[in-house]
């Protein structure tokens, strides 16, 4: 992976953990940091050898929405220029959202605009219990309309209605209600759920992770009537069962040992 970022940095194992970089302003985004962020989420979900991708920001906020001289920047955009800048972004939380490997996002500090797009489109969300959240457009006379999509299927019509139309800060544990993230932990007990969540998905069949995740998505975005959902769940469980892979996690459950997948290289 190319190494000449300025935004973000990754640190790539088993597990890749991508930090947001930019801690003298929040971690607030850019241009270059959309970019950066697509291109890493794109190159991650085609490296075999990751099983997990880890979102975080350094310094004292996860992200704090759009940066203050890029808002500047596209306010004096026109129609076009706008509708092309927002595709990128919009591209941005596609390609996290539909990414095939597992996405955990780790928020802390203050999570505002964007920044919620950023953490919706991931598939599970840890935060710290005084993280800050706000879906602040409205105050600035816009919408939150490119988030839109990611965090209405996580918190649902009412929910967003509320959070979005209203423009109000909130504490994690609001957040972990409307389920914009799933878990609202301690600050002292972030590490240790983030490694636990880390520990039961590696502990996981790798392309059963990938096939489950793809199930979900298929099942909630693509397939909407029965008959075309069951001929293509019994499809998929009869080609897992088959699988090499398949074979191994059966196999060692009536064995009673760990899959070859739950050795050293299933712990962070």
């Amino acid at each position: 992976m190319k190494s000449n970022r300025t935004t973000i940095l990754i640190d790539k194992s088993v597990t890749a953990t991508i930090r947001l970089n930019r801690p003298d302003v929040h971690n607030a985004m850019n241009d270059v940091m959309i970019a950066e962020l697509t291109a890493a989420f794109k190159e991650l979900s085609r490296d075999e050898n990751v099983r997990l991708i880890v979102l975080r920001g350094n310094g004292k906020s996860f992200c704090a929405g759009a940066d203050l001289n890029y808002m500047k920047s596209i306010a004096g955009f026109g129609f076009e220029e706008n509708l092309e800048d927002s595709k990128k972004l919009a591209s941005l939380f596609r390609t996290i959202y539909e990414c095939p490997v597992p996405t955990l996002a780790v928020v802390h500090g203050a999570a505002y605009g964007g920044a919620n797009g950023l953490l919706a489109a991931c598939d599970i969300v840890i935060a710290e219990k005084n993280t800050t959240f706000a879906f602040s457009e409205v105050k600035l006379g816009i919408a939150p309309a490119t988030i839109g999509p990611f965090v209405i299927r996580r918190i649902g019509e009412y929910g967003a209605k509320e959070l979005m139309m209203t423009g109000k800060r909130f504490k994690a544990p609001e957040a972990e209600k409307w389920h914009l993230i799933n878990h609202a932990v301690e600050a002292d007990l972030l590490e240790e759920a983030v490694e636990r969540l880390t520990g039961q998905i590696l502990s996981n069949g790798p392309e059963a992770i990938k096939a489950t995740k793809a199930l979900i998505g298929k099942t909630v975005n693509e397939t909407k009537d029965m008959d075309e959902t069951i001929d293509y769940t019994t499809r998929l469980i009869a080609k897992l069962r088959a699988s090499q892979e398949g074979q191994e996690g059966m196999a060692a459950f009536l064995e009673k040992r760990k899959a070859k997948w739950a050795g050293p290289k299933g712990k962070k």
